[in-house]
């Protein structure tokens, strides 16, 4: 009988994992399966470094596996005597995995693993990690098309491919994120046990420098603009990419997705789009920036611009003129384009994604009639098997403040996605993709500078791995028009100089030591401009960054 020891750690400072269903799948995954018998899963939850140490001493298991969070090269994330967080390193569980000879096989479930996997391949004949974020289902998935596959007599091999196989069979885009390192041959015969010979020879370890196994450093990228697709500096913020690329396959699927300038919506967009096309969808993107004004004077040339983009994105004949005459209305005609000629061209379905939708807010008499015909599209779909061809990506920045009818705006149905800033862990990654070498301390002080946002996470991490400057000279010019935020900060304060709401609202943030009511209005309208953030019904500033700029700039004491 082979000993499974599953091991689960979910520090309450992490973001909150389905680790209990994992465990559960994989028990009734193995109950069913015809060797059951064969095998015997022992679960320890909310370990402790010295939880590890001791299950392994106590039942010296055959397989071990870790379902939580990693961190990169800076080890696994287990929990310390209060529940929180606390990192144990690579080369701490290198030695310690080294003590176990009757392990076969060690699973890490859990984010940016795969370094783990390459250190622990030394002592262990087969390690799979993960190489990047992976969502819970995905994790799930995998789990238990490994353990199924085990308990029907596969070898590790090939209950690692069911378990890619798992994932890819629920359409979760994450089938290449598991990473296995074995060293089973396709040649090695399975011994009576379905577990395959260990080859002696590995050819696949990369060469240890001083000991430690070589650093991966990413070629740098100017922060500026969307992250492109192919681009290492993507950081996702699970589940919500899992989230979006499982909706957009829906019939008549709608995602919104909101936040503040810089946060990511756009590359988040392209990458919805890129999963759809890989999926065989026919993709559109609209940017309502690039709307001439000419085209915002009245809902019939708006529409036309509108139907127009969409078919030249398409790659399709304009048939405009032919479905522009008679005497139905602007919208009745764009409904008649999509219905009778853009939909039944396009054999799988078409993804439109608008973005930058807050420009035709500035548009009240255009609003409601372009909104107001999104949502019927939308409703449309759920009796109507053309328009199910059609899936809606919504991007936008600010509150919805033009009155629209409830049943006729887009913005209260389908998925909503507000995406967060980045927590300590993404902030970690991104740093080590930069190649910078920072303690715990060093990300907390670059987080109360400029909090979790992309951009300014980015931009100061940018210029430190050019050896520009270090930490300390950005922590001292950061909030001056020397520093490198000056043309961002800058933005801001012209915006604000134009409403003496938002900038009577602003120096009443920044002045106060603790969160301030400002009224709903001004709170939800600097909360789009990512200057504060919400605790409860008041507000705080976003980060020490805009707090110091603004009581500089604006004189407040």
């Amino acid at each position: 009988m082979k000993k499974i020891l599953i091991l689960s750690a979910n520090p309450t400072n992490t973001s909150k994992l389905r680790l209990d269903e994992e465990v559960r799948e994989i028990q009734a995954g193995l109950e069913r399966a015809k060797n059951r018998d064969k095998f015997e899963i022992i679960t320890k939850w909310a370990v402790r470094p010295d939880d590890l140490r001791r299950a392994l001493l106590d039942h010296e298991p055959e397989i071990v596996h870790f379902s939580g969070h990693g961190s990169g090269e800076d080890g696994l994330v287990l929990e310390n005597a209060t529940g929180q967080m606390q990192l144990v390193s690579t080369d701490s569980l290198v030695r310690l995995f080294g003590l176990f000879e009757k392990t076969e096989c060690v699973l890490l479930n859990a984010c940016y693993s795969e370094a783990q996997a390459e250190a622990i391949y030394q002592h262990v004949d087969c390690v799979i990690g993960m190489n990047q974020i992976i969502g819970d289902r995905a994790a799930i998935e995998f789990a238990v098309g490994f353990y199924d596959a085990l308990g029907a007599n596969r070898n590790y091999d090939d209950a690692y491919e069911f378990g890619c196989s798992a994932i890819d069979l629920e359409g979760i885009p994450e089938s290449a994120t598991p990473v296995l390192k074995s060293r089973i041959t396709a040649n090695n015969d399975s011994n009576s046990n379905g577990n395959a010979v260990s080859n002696p020879v590995d050819n696949e370890k990369p060469a240890l420098e001083n000991g430690n196994f070589p650093r991966l450093i990413y070629p740098l990228e100017n922060p500026e603009g969307q992250v492109p697709l192919e681009s290492s500096f993507y950081i996702e913020r699970l589940p919500i990419e899992t989230d979006c690329y499982q909706e957009i396959l829906k019939p008549g699927a709608l995602i919104r997705v909101k936040a503040p300038r810089q946060m990511g919506k756009t590359s988040l967009m392209s990458r919805i789009l890129h999963h759809a096309t890989q999926k065989g969808f026919q993709a559109a993107s609209l940017n309502f920036q690039e709307a001439d004004a000419e085209f915002l004077t009245s809902i019939d040339g708006f529409l036309r611009w509108f139907c127009g983009n969409i078919t030249y994105e398409l790659n399709l004949p304009d048939k405009l003129d032919a479905f522009w005459q008679g005497v139905l209305g602007s919208k009745s005609k764009s409904t008649k384009y999509f219905e009778r000629y853009l939909l039944p061209e396009i054999q799988h379905g078409i993804v439109l994604a608008l973005d930058e939708v807050d420009e035709v807010f500035k548009h009240p008499e255009i609003a409601a009639d372009f909104f107001g015909l999104l949502r019927s599209w939308h409703e449309r779909a759920k009796n109507e098997p053309i328009w199910q061809k059609l899936r809606l990506v919504i991007v936008h920045s600010k509150e919805v403040y033009i009155p629209l009818n409830i049943n006729q705006s887009p913005f209260n149905v389908g998925l909503p996605i507000e995406l967060p800033e980045l927590n300590q862990l993404q902030v970690q990654e991104l740093v080590q993709r930069h190649g910078i070498n920072w303690t715990d301390k060093q990300v907390e002080r670059l987080m109360r500078l400029v909090g979790g946002h992309p951009y300014l996470v980015r931009v100061a991490l940018y210029e430190i791995a050019r050896d520009r400057m270090n930490l300390e000279e950005l922590i001292q010019i950061a909030p001056t028009e020397e520093g490198i935020y000056n043309d961002h900060l800058r933005r801001h304060l012209l915006n604000l100089e134009q409403d003496i709401n938002l900038l009577a609202a602003v120096k009443k943030v920044v002045a106060a030591k603790v969160p301030v009511d400002v009224g709903t209005t001004e709170a939800f309208k600097l909360r789009s401009m990512g200057l504060v953030k919400f605790k409860g019904n008041t507000v705080t500033p976003l980060c020490d960054l805009y707090r110091q700029y603004f009581c500089d700039r604006l004189g407040v004491n």
